[in-house]
């Protein structure tokens, strides 16, 4: 069978949703997720309202939500503070922080390639 033919028949086969790409991508895609995880990676352990400050265009339900959904993924840490008023602070995991270097070389590349 030609080297064409035995490609194409492996890649018939194959499907992007049993991938490490396609799993890592479901976590990390969304419109603010990598900037939250950029932030965190950044700055340690970040406060809601500053999140909030540092990304600017983002809802507070959507930032809420997106948090939420990071942390039932067990990329971030919500810590809450018994205490008036409320407070609540935001960390990578070490899941999540297993996450940087594929950040640090995005953020390379950006530089880089920056037009």
């Amino acid at each position: 069978m030609p080297e064409s033919a035995t490609y194409q028949a492996c890649i018939s086969n194959a499907k992007l949703a049993d991938t490490g790409f396609s799993y890592t991508l479901s976590l990390i895609n969304g419109k603010y997720k990598m900037t939250i995880l950029y932030t965190l990676m950044c700055f340690g352990v970040v406060r809601f309202n500053e999140m909030k400050r540092y990304i600017g265009e983002i809802s507070y339900k959507t930032l809420s939500s997106t948090l939420k959904e990071l942390e039932a993924d067990q990329l971030i840490h919500r810590e809450e503070y018994p205490q008036i008023p409320p407070k609540v602070e935001y960390s990578l995991t070490q899941r999540g922080r297993s996450l940087i270097p594929i950040l640090d070389q995005m953020c390379d590349w950006g530089e880089k390639n920056r037009l």
